[in-house]
């Protein structure tokens, strides 16, 4: 089973792109974030002429998440639990019936919490302890888990090309490691530093500044596997080069493939 996280930066302007990346690089589960989309606009017919099932959790002009899958999907919950008040789409699971074994997979989009502090960092604080709420009660399952998405997280400074850009960010505080790393340290890999340690592996650009053609960039996307889904770890990637096509997204595909 090959997996991938994808934050598209809206489908409008990705409905080309996106397409082409799932013809060139075949993944049988997509986890989308940033659709831009309410869910009866989304293009289900373009995906689904193309094998998908097509998932969504959408929002008019921003956020919104969905998951494109070759395989059967079971079991569909939109958006995460702890807060009723909460109108933003920003989580999605499904299980994913494998062939040799089937998966629960998680998409999400992790508020960014700019500016910092204030309300806007205090979502995202809280988010993130909600969804550590929610990855505590999955892994009571013991299913395989993957949690696939934009995280808005950068790790550790070998995660940006330039660290002290970052110390004031919302994406780089200390706090926001910290709870990664709660998150992270309940029993979940980093499928893809599992894989890779060398630095200078980024998932995003920023559009301004000549980012991309400096490879000033930073790695915020992330696949996090339950301790039953890195057993099956084959192998994971970044698909770089797709940030230097026409009319690309500032996030790139990250991917892992699975024995299910």
């Amino acid at each position: 089973m090959k997996l991938a996280t994808f934050n598209i930066n809206g489908i409008k302007a990705r409905i080309e792109a996106l397409p082409a990346w799932l013809a060139q690089a075949k993944p049988d589960v997509v986890c989308l974030q940033e659709i831009k989309s309410v869910d009866e606009a989304f293009p289900h017919e373009i995906f689904e002429n193309m094998g998908f099932r097509v998932e969504t959790h959408g929002q008019k002009g921003f956020n919104g998440v969905a998951i494109l899958s070759r395989l059967p999907l079971e079991d569909v919950v939109r958006g995460l639990p702890g807060d009723e008040n909460d109108e933003q789409s920003r989580w999605i699971e499904a299980t994913v019936i494998g062939e040799a074994q089937a998966v629960r997979v998680c998409g999400l989009y992790l508020p960014n919490g700019n500016p910092a502090p204030g309300p806007k960092y205090d979502y995202k604080l809280a988010w993130m302890a909600r969804m550590k709420t929610r990855v505590a009660s999955l892994l009571k399952t013991e299913e395989p888990l993957a949690f696939c998405g934009d995280y808005n997280v950068i790790p550790q400074a070998e995660d940006a090309a330039k660290p002290q850009n970052w110390e004031t960010d919302a994406l780089f505080l200390p706090e926001t490691r910290a709870a990664f790393r709660q998150i992270l340290n309940l029993g979940l890999t980093d499928a893809f530093r599992a894989v890779d340690q060398t630095p200078g592996q980024y998932s995003f650009w920023d559009y301004q500044a000549g980012a991309w053609e400096r490879n000033n960039g930073i790695r915020i996307d992330h696949l996090l596997l339950s301790p039953q889904c890195a057993d099956l770890l084959i192998t994971a990637g970044i698909d770089k080069a797709v940030r230097g096509l026409e009319k690309p997204s500032d996030h790139v595909p990250v991917w892992v493939e699975l024995a299910a």
